[in-house]
């Protein structure tokens, strides 16, 4: 067995469902102030007890859940829909002026970490969780394009693309009917890679005011609320800390799985 990939598919399958589970049901309303239950620590009636509002801290982080790995989600959305076919016309005309402007354009957004784009993109249309999602699309674009465009040199040489060719087969037909398939499963392991880059991405967003706005919950900016009620009510930060760890690890665990169920040679080598 594949303990990564049943380790990582385990927890990942847990923060999907907490996550799944708050659209129609939470233990409270996560947007209910309930001042005389501040500051509780975990009991019978909360699990994981309030914050400094009196809010249910189970439900913030079930909700919590579920607004990150929407936000990561959609941003490796931007990155694959927009990266692969980049990458696929740059490998297709390797040596032309395409694909030097795509690989340099590549160059000039990994010049800008996410954080940094965000705060171009706030400063013009103000915090929220979309503009979250812009930045770290944008800044996944040239990760999945410098993936597909790799994976895809190394094929092009390949008999099945030369007998492609000769066929008569264009070159963005035998990228879309030959080369993508063979390239899928090193997409899906880097989209299990950024995905977990997009939670620490959405959470370090949102601590800093950028990401997720009130009253909507979100891990970062719940870890932001309780920094300095930790020597009073360490819970608060405990809590969504180990929500942020705990996704990132298994998504972590389920690409370094697939990794090695893609190529098996990985897992005879660890052997």
């Amino acid at each position: 067995m594949n303990r990564s990939l049943f380790l990582g598919g385990l927890l990942s399958g847990i923060m999907l469902l907490l996550a799944i589970a708050s659209f129609v049901w939470t233990p409270f309303d996560h947007a209910v102030m309930n001042i005389p239950d501040k500051l509780q620590t975990p009991n019978a009636t909360h699990w994981l007890g309030t914050d400094h509002f009196g809010r249910d801290i189970l439900s913030m982080v079930m909700v919590g859940a579920r607004t990150s790995l929407a936000v990561a989600l959609l941003a490796v959305g931007i990155g694959v829909g927009l990266g692969v076919p980049l990458g696929l016309a740059a490998a297709a005309t390797r040596g032309s002026w395409l694909d030097e402007v795509i690989m340099r354009g590549n160059d000039l957004v990994f010049a800008f970490p996410s954080l940094v784009i965000a705060i171009l993109i706030t400063a013009v249309f103000g915090p929220s969780a979309t503009n979250a999602i812009i930045a770290i699309g944008i800044f996944n674009i040239p990760v999945f394009a410098r993936v597909a465009r790799g994976g895809s040199l190394s094929l092009w040489a390949r008999e099945f693309i030369l007998t492609a060719r000769v066929a008569g087969k264009s070159r963005a037909r035998i990228s879309a009917e030959h080369i993508l398939p063979n390239i899928a499963n090193l997409l899906i392991v880097q989209g299990t890679i950024q995905f977990s880059l997009g939670i620490l991405a959405e959470a370090g967003l949102s601590y800093v005011g950028l990401g997720a706005q009130p009253p909507t919950p979100s891990w970062g900016r719940m870890l932001a609320e309780a920094q300095t009620l930790v020597s009073l009510a360490p819970h608060l930060a405990i809590v969504p800390g180990l929500a942020i760890i705990l996704t990132v690890v298994g998504l972590n665990l389920l690409g370094d799985g697939l990794r090695d169920r893609f190529d098996p040679r990985l897992m005879e080598g660890r052997a």
